[in-house]
């Protein structure tokens, strides 16, 4: 049997962040010093699988992840708007303790109603599920493997959270760590998860070619 198309489901590396922690979503932040080592271990621990697509989203976060790799293997980088982080509308910047004052409720309407609550002017997980999955789907459908897509933990957690039928109520206990590495196949017609928050280097080396 072949052996599928395998798609290589990459968190950008880490950010700064500050003291209390603030809602991110689409703000445009530069990977941290740590996060550019980070892209660039990975790369190295990557330099064996030959891709024939990389895509990322188009925040500066994902697209400095992907362009060690990138360089290392001498491929463009794509950036695909339906990757980008989850929009979190008049949340964004905001820290819980700001979000409590400003939208009173709306943080514990949040956690009971993970799925499907949007902040104003943002997106739920729901909305983000409608438009990242679609957008996925094509880049697999139409490109051959292996492919590598650098995103978000949110984009992230939705996509393994649909190709595996989960519900987007339980999402946030899917671990993404920063610069994470998620393995999806598709095979006849079927999904199926390899690997989910893999980081170490013997993890890596094991990961079918």
């Amino acid at each position: 049997m072949e052996p599928g198309k395998q798609i290589y489901l990459l968190r950008h590396g880490r950010i700064e962040q500050t003291e209390p922690r603030r809602f991110i979503g689409q703000r445009d932040l530069p990977l941290s010093p740590a996060g550019e080592a980070q892209a660039l271990e990975m790369a190295r621990m990557l330099a064996a699988v030959r891709f024939s697509r990389i895509f990322s989203s188009p925040l500066t976060r994902a697209l400095q992840t992907a362009a060690p790799i990138a360089v290392r293997q001498r491929q463009p980088v794509t950036a695909i708007p339906g990757l980008a982080e989850i929009s979190l509308g008049q949340w964004e910047g905001l820290s819980v303790e700001e979000v409590r004052l400003r939208f009173p409720g709306g943080y514990e309407e949040r956690g009971r109603v993970l799925g499907s609550f949007r902040p104003p002017d943002g997106e739920s997980f729901h909305d983000l599920a409608l438009r990242a999955f679609p957008c996925f789907a094509a880049l697999v459908e139409n490109h051959p493997g292996p492919l590598l897509i650098v995103a978000h933990a949110g984009i992230n957690r939705v996509l393994l959270s649909r190709i595996q039928g989960l519900p987007l109520a339980g999402l946030l206990s899917i671990p993404q760590d920063y610069c994470c590495l998620n393995i999806i196949r598709w095979q006849g017609g079927r999904w199926q998860v390899d690997a989910v928050n893999q980081k170490g280097l013997n993890e890596t080396a094991c990961l079918p070619r």
